[in-house]
């Protein structure tokens, strides 16, 4: 009977509970939500790689000697003041921000706030634009003689060879318009309605009583005097170009009557040159020479003429007074091609390696004349022989420094003015160094 009641015989029997039509209802989802403050506890030196390309640069920064910046430096132990944010970051963070392609304080400013690999570098210091802007057009010295010695070091350790050397030119986009270059009877008008502008703001400024009003008409006076100083040196470039033009006249000239000159009221030292599309736009010449085969760049200068020929001598000097030598063998585009450079290199024991110009007559241009010099003959003989030809051949991959800096966006500039522009193109060489150094000691 026990057998037939079974195990819960005992319990009454159970039935399903009745289900009533729930509404379905909306999805329950976690979202984010990004308008809120979180405390985050961060170890700076885990956001990049023990391999990451900002500690290449931070061990080049960490060995160098900046006394000559830090010197400058006013805030002293036990004296009253701020403390300035160390010349070795700031070093640090343009370097790398121009292998990245940023070349605007203000967008670096920003990084140091957002971006891992700029906030590893700043390791909780905080800078300004200004203090950025500053300094990366305020030590072109010191970028020079940084760029002398990173070469020294490259050359003992036998990474590159400066027996052999290539020079190559681009041009690179001013920061001024077709639209702000002036004649001169232009620039005349311009000059006398800003200096009309400036004194009428300057007697404004001394009547005004309200303090406010005051400081927004010096402002505008400032403007205004600014205004009147670029006008001015607008007015000096002017006189040089016409200086320059009288020389190319005694020389004989070209020919052809030229236009009338016009300089720019907002780069007065940039000027119209033919770029690479073949279109004209106001430009710099950036003449790069570099040890040919490894990218290394041994000495950089501008220019604001638009062609290359005559600019292989003053290169070269340049060369000798930095690294105290001379190279054996010289590879140069058929721009650099100048009979009085090629004279001077031979005197100077340099082979100039640079194809000749075509003759439009039809002459081969590697038969020698009568009026050669030696220098010049032997460069003839020189080109038209296959040792030379092949010795030629390694000055096409110095382009490639062109290259890079293109990736790095060096396409037209921030600055104003050949110093400046000087500064930022030492920034690129310097940059260029430090990564393909680093490139031939792995190899």
């Amino acid at each position: 009977m026990m057998a037939d009641e079974g195990l819960f015989g005992e319990l009454p029997d159970q039935s399903a509970p009745r289900t009533e039509a729930v509404p379905r209802g909306a999805p329950r989802l976690r979202e984010p939500v990004r308008n809120q403050v979180e405390l985050r506890a961060v170890d700076i030196d885990s956001l990049i790689g023990q391999d990451h390309l900002a500690r290449v640069i931070w061990a080049y920064v960490e060995g160098l000697d900046l006394s000559e910046l830090e010197d400058r430096v006013k805030a002293r132990e036990n004296r009253p003041g701020h403390p300035a944010p160390s010349p070795r970051l700031l070093l640090a963070l343009w370097l790398y921000a121009t292998s990245d392609g940023v070349g605007s304080a203000r967008a670096l400013d920003r990084l140091c706030d957002s971006h891992d690999v700029y906030r590893w570098l700043c390791g909780g210091v905080s800078l300004n634009y200004h203090t950025l802007s500053d300094f990366r057009v305020g030590c072109a010295d010191l970028l020079d003689r940084l760029l002398v010695e990173h070469l020294v070091a490259l050359n003992e350790a036998g990474l590159i060879d400066l027996e052999k050397l290539t020079q190559d030119g681009v041009r690179i986009r001013a920061n001024a318009g077709a639209g702000s270059f002036r004649r001169e009877a232009t620039l005349g008008r311009q000059m006398a309605q800003a200096k009309a502008v400036v004194e009428e703001l300057k007697r404004e400024v001394d009547a005004d009583p309200e303090a406010s009003s005051r400081r927004i008409r010096a402002a505008r006076e400032r403007a205004a005097r600014e205004r009147s100083e670029r006008v001015q040196a607008a007015q000096r470039a002017l006189d040089e170009i016409k200086r320059k033009r009288k020389q190319l006249d005694e020389k004989g000239g070209n020919g052809k009557k030229p236009k009338e000159p016009r300089a720019s009221t907002t780069d007065p030292q940039a000027r119209v040159m033919k770029m690479a599309d073949a279109g004209f736009r106001p430009a710099y010449n950036v003449q790069v020479a570099s040890a040919a085969g490894e990218l290394i760049v041994v000495t950089v200068d501008i220019d604001n003429n638009g062609s290359d020929r005559g600019l292989m001598r003053p290169m070269l000097e340049r060369t000798r007074t930095r690294l105290k030598r001379l190279p054996r063998r010289y590879l140069a585009d058929g721009g650099f091609c100048s009979g009085e450079d090629i004279e001077w290199a031979h005197g100077e024991g340099v082979e100039v390696y640079c194809p000749p110009p075509n003759s439009r007559s039809g002459v081969d241009p590697f038969l020698p004349r009568s009026s050669d010099g030696p220098g010049v003959a032997a460069w003839r003989a020189r080109m038209a022989s296959e040792a030379g030809k092949a010795q030629y051949k390694a000055r096409t991959i110095c382009e490639c420094i062109h290259a890079r800096w293109r990736n790095w966006d060096l396409r037209q500039l921030t600055v104003r003015g050949i110093e400046k522009v000087r500064a930022v193109v030492l920034w690129y060489a310097l940059t260029n160094n430090i990564l393909q150094g680093h490139q031939l000691a792995k190899a």
